[in-house]
């Protein structure tokens, strides 16, 4: 019951993020997947499988509401998608531990961005 209850919080806080700033749930989602038992790659793997539907829902939204044209989407698709099969193929070279540390640093540099940016 509690593993459900956390699971429903953590989407919950992940579609609002994701709403809200165009993805970036994975930072909530990725701490509370491993707080659920999954490891680390596992963790970050199932948080790419949340995200896409949600980022799926939020850009229709955007679109129907004009705050963006897909025409604007096009042309980072191409790096976006070599991207993204890059970083999955170097997720499974990258030892567990060094993942967390390479994800922890990376929230760390956004956090202080965002503030004194």
């Amino acid at each position: 019951m509690r593993k459900n209850l956390l699971a429903s919080l953590a989407g919950f806080l992940t579609g609002i993020l994701n709403g809200l700033f165009g993805s970036g749930g994975g930072m909530v989602v990725v701490p509370f997947l491993k707080k659920l038992g999954l490891e680390q790659k596992s963790a970050h793997a199932t948080s790419v499988s949340i995200i896409l539907p949600l980022s799926v829902l939020s850009a229709g939204i955007y679109i129907s509401k004009n705050y963006m044209h897909i025409n604007d989407v096009f042309p980072f698709l191409p790096g976006g998608i070599l991207g993204a099969a890059f970083g999955a193929f170097l997720m499974k070279k990258i030892s567990p531990k060094l993942l967390q540390k390479i994800f922890g640093v990376f929230i760390l540099y956004c956090s202080y961005k965002m503030l004194f940016s």
